[in-house]
């Protein structure tokens, strides 16, 4: 047997509720399922302290059930059914659960579900039928009363609720009254018509509606104002300006009781029953499917709303994206790459740089402390003889020369040195020990100094100093012999030889002197030009050590740039594949969450078409 279309909604909502984790809602609406699949339809009279609600549904008994008077209020729910016979029991149990002042919507599909008695036949306390409501109103530990009569009203399985007051501060009996809600098929609002319908009645209405599609307020006590027909209508009118699609119908249960009594017709009509029985019989009663039907879309709508906005807010949460700190972490990396790229020309132009100046700096340096030996040299051979002192000034030029080399290589290292912690400090992240010169500087096999040979002198032998002196004493000997002649003396006498003895001497004493000035010079020349060569061989071997550590420092540098570029690269490209699934994942997720949001919101316009917000009376197929 094909289901009806209303069934087939409800189960959707089941199975959409339990797909979405929300196993009370579908519990819920699975109790409710098996109450609409009852014949039995519910009604639950509802209304505030001291409005003729117990009276109105005397009225529609035609019997006093419901106790009523000022000092009494309905404490538990009264349930009157069929019955063949008058009886009445009282059902044992906890009250109504304290669920506090949340909708009335909350009420049927929050929390735990009811706890309904098991009871057995020793459970129930049968009670004369006229004080059943008044007993149960007296006793504790009372779930409910039922009440069971022979009327032809509720022979077609209608069933009618008389609940505790409702509305005004929400206490324990309105949180009672709400609470029957979740059975009913229809609901009736008792009001009277002394006054307008209160700001907590339309609450009370708007919420039930929430729940309850079909629901009518019942204007009370009409036999009391005499313009009542006002009051309904401003109500009406209020009903309709508020956005509430119920019936009203104004009735005096005084008339109604009366007329039971005398049998008179024309004043049951007056009292406004015939009506809201004729409502009860056909609007209700004669539409049972229609009922249901609208009760199932209520509720189906009700947990609909409760699913969907947690997808909504995953839905957001996903469009938002999870992966900030990822993209973070990914474009901070992408401009590390960047700034790295940046860096790597700028320390190549700075190793460029500082090497350029570094070299001309060595050559400088190197060149003034040769020429500041060469000074010291060329003063002391003003005064020293080659011939004597020749291995003392080549120990002490040695020893200069080889002090000149351990300076500038020192200063080379040490240069170096800086400009290594300049690149490190320029690269990122910094690196401490970046390279180490000296192990370059170090490993080189530096070549010992020449031998500085002694230079070619000449020597001033005795024969040289005899010739010499003879040279000189012969001039001198000639120039006073001839001189002496004149005055009659001989070429050769006395002074003649003194003056030829005189200038031997001089001759001896100037060509040794002159001898002296040119071992001198030549000694000059030898140490320049063994400087010199120094100079050359060493300025060569600086350069090319000076080279040599480049290359090593800029190859480290290469290096290291390239396992930061490649280490920052693996990483970026780690994160860009989490992303990157992160980011496929999510849209999988979204398009899930997506489908499920279309599938809630075609099954909650089906709830609509069931339940549609319009007038209840006049109900149709």
């Amino acid at each position: 047997m094909k289901a009806t279309p209303w069934l087939d909604v409800l189960d959707e909502a089941i199975r959409s509720c339990a797909a979405h984790d929300r196993a009370d809602l579908a519990g819920r609406l699975r109790a409710r399922r098996a109450e609409l699949a009852q014949p039995a339809v519910r009604v639950v009279v509802l209304g505030a302290a001291g409005q003729g609600k117990s009276q109105l549904l005397n009225g529609l008994l035609g019997s006093a059930v419901c106790a009523v008077g000022d000092d009494l209020t309905t404490t538990v729910p009264a349930v009157v059914k069929y019955s063949a016979s008058p009886s009445a029991m009282l059902v044992p149990g906890d009250p109504a659960p304290m669920i506090g002042s949340e909708p009335a919507d909350s009420l049927v599909l929050e929390g735990p579900a009811p706890a309904v008695p098991a009871l057995t036949s020793g459970d129930q306390i049968p009670v004369p039928v006229e004080h059943a409501t008044a007993d149960a109103n007296r006793r504790s530990g009372v779930a409910r009363v039922e009440v069971g009569l022979p009327r032809k009203l509720l022979e077609t399985g209608l069933r009618l609720i008389d609940t505790p007051p409702c509305g005004g501060d929400g206490g324990e009996h309105a949180r009672a009254a709400l609470a029957t809600l979740p059975q009913a098929d229809a609901v009736l609002l008792a009001s009277d018509v002394t006054r307008d319908l209160s700001p907590d009645e339309l609450a009370v209405m708007e919420r039930v509606l929430t729940v309850c599609p079909t629901a009518a307020v019942v204007l009370t006590k009409t036999d009391l104002v005499p313009g009542w027909q006002r009051v309904a209508e401003r109500n009406r009118a209020r009903l309709e300006h508020h956005g509430l699609p119920v019936a009203l119908f104004p009735v005096s249960s005084t008339l109604r009781m009366l007329a039971a009594k005398t049998n008179d017709t024309a004043l049951n009509d007056e009292s406004g029953y015939p009506a809201l029985i004729s409502y009860l019989h056909h609007e209700l009663m004669g539409n049972v499917d229609v009922l249901r039907r609208r009760s199932a879309g209520a509720l189906t709508r009700l947990a609909v709303e409760r699913v969907v906005p947690p997808l909504r807010e995953r839905l957001a949460e996903l469009q938002q994206g999870g992966d900030g700190e990822l993209t973070a972490r990914y474009r901070a990396a992408s401009r590390k790459l960047d700034r790295l790229q940046r860096e790597s020309a700028r320390w190549q132009t700075i190793l460029s740089d500082e090497v350029a100046d570094l070299t001309a700096d060595l050559d400088y340096d190197l060149r003034d402390r040769t020429r500041r030996i060469l000074r010291e040299a060329d003063e002391y051979f003003e005064t020293a003889d080659p011939v004597k002192d020749w291995p003392e000034f080549e120990e002490w030029l040695r020893d200069n020369l080889r002090s000149a080399a351990e300076a500038n290589s020192g200063w080379l290292l040490d240069r170096f040195e800086w400009i290594t912690r300049k690149l490190a400090a320029v690269i990122e992240p910094p690196r401490s020990e970046l390279f180490e010169p000296d192990a370059v500087l170090h490993g080189l096999t530096r070549d010992e100094l020449d031998e500085l040979r002694m230079p070619n002198v000449e020597k001033f032998t005795l024969g040289q100093k005899l010739f010499v002196g003879m040279r000189g004493s012969y001039s001198g000997l000639l120039m006073f012999g001839l001189a002496t002649t004149l005055a009659g003396m001989d070429l050769i006498n006395p002074i003649s030889l003194g003056a030829g003895v005189a200038f031997g001497a001089k001759s001896v004493f100037e060509e040794r002197g002159t001898r002296l000035k040119r071992r001198q010079a030549t000694a000059r020349t030898a140490a320049h030009r063994y400087v010199d060569d120094f100079f050359l061989a060493y300025g060569k071997e600086s350069k090319d050590t000076v080279r040599l550590i480049h290359r090593e420092l800029r190859d480290r540098c290469t290096a290291v740039a390239h396992e930061l570029r490649t280490e920052i690269s693996d990483g970026a490209q780690r994160v860009k594949q989490v992303i990157d699934a992160e980011t496929a994942e999510r849209g999988t997720a979204m398009r899930e969450v997506a489908r499920r949001i279309d599938e809630l919101d075609l099954l909650r316009r089906r709830a609509e078409a069931l339940a549609p917000r319009t007038v209840v009376r006049g109900l149709t197929a």
